[in-house]
């Protein structure tokens, strides 16, 4: 078996990357391998399209658009693993590359891995932060929402990979890339806010009621509204995984009683937790983990989900809504779920919602009783270092407000915080997918306080990172001006000492450190 190279994720071995025969998040080295000829023949399919476009500006590529966001989600961390799934694609792409404009070359990704150190970064910096895009636009595209100007930074990008380019040209597209994936993200927000209704404050039931269930993972809200719909009437009970807890906080999802509670935490925990529920599974995108015998017989992928020996939901070739008869069928005959917690939990806190507050809020600071905002948004770990954030929140005085996003929440949104006032200490805005909400905040604060820099808003990033899609969202934040983030618990592999030395410079990107001192440097505003 070929040897693979990979160190997009923050667990990648030994904070370098994952080199042999398998990565540390379980993917073996030739789908590592068939990953990176996929993106080198996304490279190919953006080169076609560029060419054609400089003979005809008009002309329109609406397969390739669905194969650039497909191909490029496939690759991120804990969304495939199934190698025919990633061939099928690399043929679709080269297909569609040869039928815009033949004889164009593919891109050996190995170039980018073996380029000099700081070009490598940056280049690293923006095929992830792409990657991480591209998620963000396929869910927002299977609601029917597309963003001209963002689709064509795709090709824009991918191109520029596969080129030689310098460091200044690079650290500008680096910049670039944050700055459309912020307009990525708010297409997004319009597109779940669109279809489903603002999200809303909701209390959510962690406790289990009478069977039969089915227990929904990933980030995928188009997914879960189908199951509902198919669910319905049927007495059979959906709770929510990991990042798709948020699904109870939209309208039009919260329609459904049988939505009922939220089952176990983030994403690295499924092993024992779904083991624990009994009942099927239905992973939706990312993030799925090597599957265990405890479940095998029980989970199935759908979306651009996919593991080896595991029942795919597929798209309907008719364009009717995909079948969900067999997991149906299957929960009727499981036993209930072991309980794992009692109580609820809360969130719905997106910007909708909190800028409703926003005279309080300012008022809450300009009387004292809200002394700093920290944002404490991104992906959990497995690692034990991440109780680091956990301390954090822990720590941090009463006259603070944690916003959050993504499943880094789980670290601490089931603490006992209070509220200050009618203002929750935790405001979950929900999924990493909504980070465009934190932004949003932020920006809006500056212009209630009347400030010219957002930086001088009592605001701090205490960000906690995984894979690509926090990538892109780390990008945004740089692109929109935000300062002195703290990054954890490592800063990235891809990385170089050069890079992040520009970084740490430019931008005052920081490691996280010790809690108790990141939590008083905060406090102080540094």
């Amino acid at each position: 078996m070929e040897e693979m190279f990979c160190f997009q994720c923050q667990q990648t071995a030994h904070n370098s990357g994952c080199e042999g025969r398998a990565g540390v998040c379980g993917k073996k080295s030739d789908t590592a391998n068939y990953q990176d000829e996929l993106t080198g023949a996304l490279i190919g399919l953006s080169r076609a399209v560029r060419k054609k476009l400089a003979l005809n500006p008009d002309a329109s590529f609406e397969h390739a658009d669905e194969l650039i966001l497909k191909g490029l989600f496939t690759t991120i961390t804990n969304v495939n693993f199934f190698n025919d799934t990633i061939i099928e694609l690399i043929r679709e792409v080269n297909v569609e590359k040869d039928r815009i404009y033949p004889d164009i070359m593919n891109y050996d990704v190995h170039h980018i891995w073996e380029d000099q150190e700081d070009i490598r970064s940056l280049k690293s910096l923006i095929l992830f932060g792409l990657r991480g895009m591209a998620a963000y636009a396929y869910h927002a595209y299977a609601l029917d929402y597309v963003d001209r100007n963002v689709l064509d930074f795709f090709y824009e990008g991918l191109e520029a990979l596969g080129s030689e380019k310098s460091s200044d040209e690079l650290l500008a597209l680096v910049l670039k890339t944050g700055e459309i994936n912020f307009r990525c993200m708010e297409l997004l927000d319009h597109a779940n806010s669109g279809t489903y209704g603002n999200p809303v404050p909701t209390e959510v039931p962690l406790t289990i009621e009478k069977g039969p269930f089915i227990v929904v993972s990933g980030h995928d809200l188009h997914d879960m509204e189908l199951l509902l719909k198919q669910t319905e009437g049927k007495g059979i009970n959906i709770y929510t995984h990991s990042e798709m807890l948020p699904a109870h906080y939209y309208p039009e999802l919260k329609k459904y009683p049988h939505l009922y509670g939220n089952y176990g935490n983030a994403w690295h925990r499924q092993n024992s937790e779904f083991a624990a529920f009994n009942g099927p599974i239905l992973m939706t995108t990312n993030c799925i983990t090597p599957v265990q015998e405890s479940y095998r017989n029980r989970i199935f992928t759908t979306g651009m989900a996919g593991y080896p020996g595991i029942p795919h939901i597929a798209d309907r070739k008719d364009g009717s809504p995909k079948d969900f008869s067999a997991i149906i069928a299957l929960a009727r005959t499981c036993p209930p779920p072991t309980p794992l917690e009692d109580g609820t939990i809360v969130g719905g806190f997106a910007h909708d919602q909190v800028l409703a507050l926003a005279d309080k809020v300012v008022a809450a600071v300009k009387s004292g009783a809200i002394k700093r905002f920290v944002v404490m948004a991104g992906c959990d770990g497995r690692q034990k270092t991440r109780e680091y954030f956990t301390d954090v929140a822990s720590g941090l005085p009463e006259g603070t407000v944690i916003l959050t996003a993504g499943c880094a929440k789980y670290r601490y949104n089931k603490l006992p915080l209070g509220d200050i006032g009618d203002i929750p200490r935790v405001l979950d805005a929900g999924q990493c997918n909504d980070s465009y909400s934190l932004a949003v905040i932020a920006l809006k604060l500056r212009e209630a306080f009347d400030l010219d820099d957002v930086n001088r808003l009592p605001l701090s990033f205490d960000i906690a990172w995984y894979e690509q899609k926090a990538v892109a969202v780390l990008l945004a934040l740089l692109a929109l001006g935000f300062r002195n983030i703290r990054l954890g618990p490592t800063l990235p592999a891809f990385l170089s000492p050069g890079v992040a030395k520009i970084l740490a410079e430019t931008f005052g990107l920081k490691p996280t450190a010790e809690a108790k001192a990141d939590t008083e440097a905060m406090m102080q505003g540094k």
